[in-house]
């Protein structure tokens, strides 16, 4: 029997640790415990995505809340130490480059237990993005790497870790994507709403360096409101609590603000949106397995095989260029190339395939 614990705390996690789950059930032998660490607790962030999924209740529950960096990080430590301690695992997985992937992985090294790392190898090289640093740590203290494309095989050789560490398996975030299509597909979701295919912009924020500081949401907010199509703006929590901190409630209601909404909804949005605006990694990779334009209001991303296949652009955050790239893109479509390689909805086997070698 292996012991195994896998680790997720906020919204892109549970859609990656869930084909993790669903393959390893093939294999008997692994003994498998859901760690949800807290970090999203808002049921708007949690709950629903659990439900949606068909996510099993975790079988650990850490409760963390949120924090500063350092804070909810060291909370997480803490907490996962005792676990590691009580459950004794052969393995612990993570995912992504949330916090919660940074504090498992510190425990599990020290602990001595092997980890393995899901979505390695990411970087955009800008090392005043906290995201960076929590994938960078977590890969250096990781003996398993599962990578999702190329470039991130690359990044990896280039930094020294040894070739038989790596594993190119595909997206998993795509497994989830593939699996719930069809349903969202057949959802209301667009009519409920008052809204048109190929006819309104959809939009998401939620990075520190976008929404943590008022007069940077402020310029976006300006920007969404003077695009020429509608806009659909599911709020983040995080911003809509700087927003209103602000006084900025009008200006959220004419940005086309609305609560936060659950997988399915979101995506049905993004699948018959005329374009997304995003600062979301997992968004960026979402549209470009739909074939859905994105624009990216960040300077760099960690997925250039985003804008290698012709869906995804980088156009920053100063709102005279957000309004200018939207209407450039609405008058002059991408040429979008075929999808990545392996993001073809099976890279939870091929990870429980090698787990299954290697444990």
């Amino acid at each position: 029997m292996t012991k195994a614990l896998l680790v997720a705390g906020a919204r892109p996690n549970f859609m990656k640790v869930d084909p993790v789950l669903r393959a390893l059930r093939a294999y008997p032998r692994f003994q498998m415990k859901l760690v949800h660490t807290g970090q999203h607790y808002d049921p708007a962030m949690s709950d629903v995505f659990f439900k949606q999924l068909g996510l099993p209740h975790p079988d650990i529950y850490l409760g963390v809340g949120s924090g500063t960096q350092a804070s909810q990080t060291a909370k997480i430590m803490v907490a996962f130490e005792e676990v590691v301690h009580r459950e004794q695992p052969d393995l612990v997985i993570v995912v992504g480059d949330v916090n919660s992937t940074l504090a498992a992985a510190l425990v599990t090294a020290k602990a001595v237990v092997p980890l393995a790392h899901v979505e390695a190898g990411l970087r955009n090289f800008d090392r005043t993005l906290p995201e960076e640093i929590n994938r960078m740590v977590t890969d250096t203290l990781s003996e398993i790497l599962f990578t999702t494309m190329v470039e991130a095989n690359e990044n990896l050789l280039h930094e020294g870790h040894p070739k038989e560490q790596i594993y190119f398996v595909g997206n998993t975030m795509i497994d989830t994507l593939l699996r719930h299509k069809a349903t969202a597909q057949n959802l209301h979701t667009l009519k409920k709403l008052g809204l048109s295919a190929g006819k309104y912009l959809l939009a998401t924020l939620h990075r520190p360096h976008d929404v943590d500081a008022p007069e940077n949401l402020r310029a976006i907010l300006e920007a969404l409101v003077e695009a020429p199509l509608p806009v659909v703006f599911p709020v983040h929590p995080r911003t809509e609590k700087v927003a209103r901190r602000a006084g900025m409630d009008t200006l959220l209601d004419k940005a086309g603000a609305m609560q936060a909404l659950g997988y399915l909804d979101f995506l049905s949005l993004q699948m018959h949106a005329a374009l997304v605006l995003t600062d979301s990694g997992g968004v960026q990779e979402e549209t470009t397995a739909l074939g859905v334009r994105c624009l990216t209001l960040r300077e760099n991303t960690e997925r250039p095989v985003t804008i290698s296949r012709g869906t995804n652009r980088l156009i920053g955050k100063d709102p005279s260029r957000i309004v200018e790239e939207v209407e450039r893109a609405i008058e002059e479509p991408p040429v979008m190339e075929e999808g990545p390689p392996m993001w073809d909805g099976h890279a939870g086997e091929r990870i429980a395939a090698v787990l299954d070698r290697l444990f």
